[in-house]
C-alpha cells in the first residue's frame, strides 16, 4: 500500500534503547545499594555452595605459601566469640544482625545519593545477611579463607565476613573523610 508507517530513526529510538549503565543510572539510588548488598549475598552463599560441595569439614587445601582453602563451621561470631557458648549464641547472633541489618537500611535511605557511606553499609548489609542465612539454615557460619604467615594462622572467614571488613574500613574513612561534615545518623 501507498502508507508511510511512521517509523522512528536510530537516533530517535536509541534513549528507548539503552545501555545497561544508561538504565543503571536511572534505578533509584537506594536500589542500586540493595543491589550492592544482594550481589555480596549471592557471592557469598555461592562460595559457600561450592565449599561445602567440594571439600569435607576440616579438609585443607594449599593454594600459596600463605592461603590454605579449609572447610570450619563457626558458631560464635568474629574470631569465634562465643562458640562455646551452648547454642543460644546462634539466636543472639541473628537477632543482633537483623537488628543492625535495619539500621544498616535507614541509613542507607538517609545517605542513598551519596557514595562512599553507602556503598560501606551495602557491603556490610550484605555480609550480615549472608552470615544471617548460613545461622538459620546450618546454625554455623561456614568459613573457608584461611591466610597463614610463619605457622601463625588468622582465623579461616568467607566472603561475608570479607565485605563486613571492607564495609567497615570505608565507613571509617568516610567518618575520617568528612568527619561532623556529615553525621551518620543525621538526614
Amino acid at each position: 500500500s501507498g502508507r508511510m508507517r511512521n517509523i522512528p530513526n536510530s537516533a530517535d529510538a536509541a534513549p528507548r534503547t539503552c545501555s545497561a549503565p544508561a538504565r543503571l543510572a536511572r534505578l533509584p539510588r537506594l536500589a542500586r545499594w540493595l543491589g550492592l548488598a544482594t550481589l555480596v549475598v549471592l557471592l557469598d552463599q555461592a562460595s559457600k555452595a561450592w565449599v561445602l560441595a567440594s571439600f569435607r569439614y576440616l579438609e585443607s587445601v594449599v593454594v600459596t605459601p600463605f592461603f590454605n582453602l579449609v572447610l570450619v563451621y563457626n558458631s560464635g561470631a568474629a574470631f569465634s566469640f562465643l562458640a562455646g557458648a551452648g547454642g543460644w549464641q546462634k539466636w543472639f547472633f541473628v537477632v543482633l544482625a537483623l537488628g543492625i541489618s535495619a539500621w544498616l537500611l535507614s541509613l542507607l535511605r538517609h545517605h542513598a545519593q551519596e557514595r562512599l557511606l553507602p556503598t560501606a553499609l551495602s557491603l556490610i548489609l550484605g555480609g550480615a545477611l549472608g552470615n544471617v542465612i548460613d545461622r538459620l539454615r546450618f546454625d554455623v557460619v561456614v568459613d573457608f579463607l584461611d591466610f597463614h604467615l610463619a605457622g601463625y594462622h588468622w582465623p579461616a572467614f568467607n566472603v561475608a565476613d570479607s565485605a563486613i571488613t571492607v564495609g567497615v574500613a570505608l565507613m571509617l574513612w568516610h567518618q575520617f573523610r568528612f568527619g561532623k561534615e556529615t553525621e551518620m545518623g543525621s538526614k
